[in-house]
């Protein structure tokens, strides 16, 4: 079913919204929350949390790119979910290294007086993003977006695991270098 056609069953209050965004994106969403969690029943819980903010924000918000916008929210629910397990000892998985490895590109949310908001600073990401190679764009989004591992990473992108990790790494120090200048970090 066409995006703009769900979209119509949300404003109309329509349950029949649900059950077919599920049929259209619910592998989509698992497949981010399993990347992030590990765990196909956190997963699935995370997954049918975002449903309900879907529904909840559809209406008044009419979302433009309604993947991205569902991606937004299960992977957002996801990363939260995360934290509260790491509170409680319980598991990790790759999101530990993941976040790890962005932790030197990107301000410390603890600094006030490094807050920037949220808009600007995914203004300047994308603006970084943008300048980049097909190549070095799709492997920056697959590991830190959708949480590939760095051998999926390599897979999509046709190299070596080696290599990919090194160009992750000279992209991390890249996009540094734009945040420096941006006067993002310092």
């Amino acid at each position: 079913m066409d995006d703009e056609v769900i979209l119509e069953l949300y404003f109309a209050r329509n349950q029949e919204a649900i059950r077919e965004t599920d049929c259209k994106y619910g592998g989509y969403c698992r497949r981010i929350s399993q990347k992030i969690l590990g765990s196909r029943e956190d997963a699935e819980e995370c997954v049918n949390d975002t449903w309900l903010q879907a529904w909840n924000k559809i209406p008044p918000q009419r979302p433009q790119y309604f993947q991205a916008f569902l991606g937004c929210i299960v992977r957002n629910l996801s990363l939260d979910r995360w934290e509260q397990r790491q509170t409680k000892k319980r598991g990790g998985g790759q999101t530990k290294i993941l976040l790890s490895e962005l932790k030197d590109c990107l301000p410390s949310p603890d600094l006030p007086e490094r807050r920037l908001e949220e808009r600007e600073l995914g203004n300047i990401l994308s603006r970084w993003l943008a300048q980049q190679p097909q190549k070095n764009r799709v492997a920056f989004v697959r590991r830190y977006w959708y949480a590939d591992t760095l051998a999926e990473t390599a897979a999509q992108i046709g190299c070596t695991t080696g290599a990919a990790k090194a160009l992750l790494h000279r992209m991390r120090r890249s996009l540094r270098a734009h945040l420096e200048k941006e006067g993002v970090w310092q």
